[in-house]
């Protein structure tokens, strides 16, 4: 990390602003080469995080924009480095102009998330708090982005260190009784680790409890919408994502394969997959859609089971009701709440108490589909105290922990001298360091700072 990175920081394409930052050795000289304040002084003398108005310069020295400027010097910056960051319009080629001036001054490009892994390298965050990043940035929903700002600020790295600390107390204990005999030390007794383990072993399966959750606000819940053709499910998909995502006609099949789409519902992401209609078809087209229509209801945590409110049941709506039943949850959607009603709802209340008619043509009643959502799978405050996994990597190195918790716990019932037992409590701290980063492979941060844009 001896080298000085410049990248464009903001979003391609044309905008109000746009954002070119520096980190590393000479960031405050190098992006003096291409900033020219208007007061008289020079940015690199510039105090710390002082804003200065001044021209944004091409490698040739010729102005190319009027912009703001400012340094922060190590360590008190994002990266733990000298950094530098020069705001002008966001133009393309002016961003392009500047970019190619600082590389002719001596930075090179930054590789993607490079400026949060030094962040990370120099001790600014730990793993937890870098992913929360990422996170924060694909951010859908206002739960997923409070969540991600609560972990930025530190709610899962101090729930990790204070199992951390516990157990390393423990291990600390034994090893100092055993290295000074001679010390006024407490004796170590077989009960301290047991109520380490036991300690230990609840606060690692309470947060393996957050994973679902947490995976929720970071992925979205996957959602199938289902029917028999014409009940108006691909006019659902687009009247909840709010564009004309499928085609929707009067001729039944018009929907041949899967449709994916996003939105969010009552706050909660939901990753909707709409499917061709349920019914039996000579067309192998069509025949292959409802086969994927069936595999993707029975993947589905959310169904969202569309009947035609203006029409009597028929054997294909009882076989998506039959479908529906098995999903994890689901919500019954009766559609065309605009034309006289003829299906009797009572009798579909007993199976489906979350229920509602709708007119996916003109979006009537959506807006209680909203609440039964959330109320299925709520985000949960998103407030200091809550600390969830988002993650498989988090989720394995959690686990691996409890493997060893258990194995030392399985011990001491059987005897097993303390040296022996704490074996394997190193063996879960070394796991759990894997989750903030304490004790991580160069090649795992790798693959997570590779899910950063380039320039954060």
């Amino acid at each position: 990390m001896s080298d000085l990175i410049a990248a464009v920081a903001t979003a391609p394409g044309a905008g109000g602003v746009g954002i070119l930052r520096l980190s590393g050795p000479n960031a405050a000289r190098t992006a003096a080469r291409v900033f020219r304040p208007a007061r008289k002084i020079a940015l690199d003398e510039a105090p710390d995080r002082q804003l200065l108005y001044g021209s944004v310069l091409d490698k040739e020295g010729r102005v190319i924009d009027n912009g703001l400027a400012f340094v922060s010097r190590a360590p008190h910056s994002y990266t733990g480095e000298e950094t530098a960051e020069l705001q002008c319009h966001g133009s393309p080629m002016v961003l392009s102009l500047a970019l190619e001036a600082l590389f002719a001054a001596g930075a090179r490009q930054a590789l993607a998330g490079e400026f949060t892994k030094r962040a990370f390298l120099n001790g600014r965050l730990d793993l937890t708090q870098a992913e929360a990043v990422i996170d924060l940035i694909d951010a859908e929903t206002p739960a997923a982005a409070r969540q991600a700002a609560g972990r930025l600020e530190g709610t899962l790295s101090r729930k990790i260190h204070a199992i951390y600390d516990g157990l390393v107390d423990v291990s600390a204990h034994f090893h100092a009784v055993l290295d000074y005999p001679d010390e006024d030390i407490d004796p170590f007794r077989e009960e301290t680790i047991r109520t380490a383990l036991e300690e230990g072993l609840a606060a690692t399966a309470s947060l393996l409890a957050t994973y679902d959750r947490g995976r929720q606000l970071t992925t979205g819940v996957p959602t199938t919408i289902l029917g028999r053709p014409n009940v108006g499910k691909s006019s659902l998909l687009n009247a909840l994502v709010g564009y004309d995502r499928a085609i929707v006609t009067q001729i039944p099949g018009t929907t041949r394969d899967t449709i994916e789409a996003k939105a969010s519902v009552g706050g909660v992401l939901l990753n909707l997959t709409d499917t061709a209609g349920l019914r039996e078809t000579g067309d192998e087209a069509e025949r292959l859609g409802v086969q994927r229509s069936r595999a993707a209801a029975e993947e589905a945590r959310l169904v969202l089971l569309v009947l035609d409110g203006a029409e009597t049941l028929t054997q294909e709506d009882r076989e998506a009701i039959d479908l529906a039943r098995e999903a994890p949850a689901c919500i019954c959607i009766v559609n065309k709440s605009d034309l006289p009603p003829v299906l009797d709802l009572a009798a579909l209340e007993a199976d489906f108490p979350n229920l509602c008619q709708v007119s996916a043509k003109n979006s009537a009643g959506l807006e209680a589909l909203g609440p039964m959502v959330a109320k299925l799978f709520p985000t949960g405050s998103g407030n200091e105290g809550d600390a969830l996994l988002t993650n498989a990597r988090q989720v394995e190195a959690v686990n691996r922990t409890r493997e060893n918790l258990l194995r030392a716990q399985e011990g001491l019932e059987m005897g097993v001298p303390p040296d022996l037992l704490l074996t394997d409590v190193e063996a879960a701290l070394e796991a759990l360091g894997e989750v903030t980063g304490t004790t991580v492979r160069e090649d795992i941060t790798g693959r997570i700072f590779q899910r950063f844009c380039v320039g954060k």
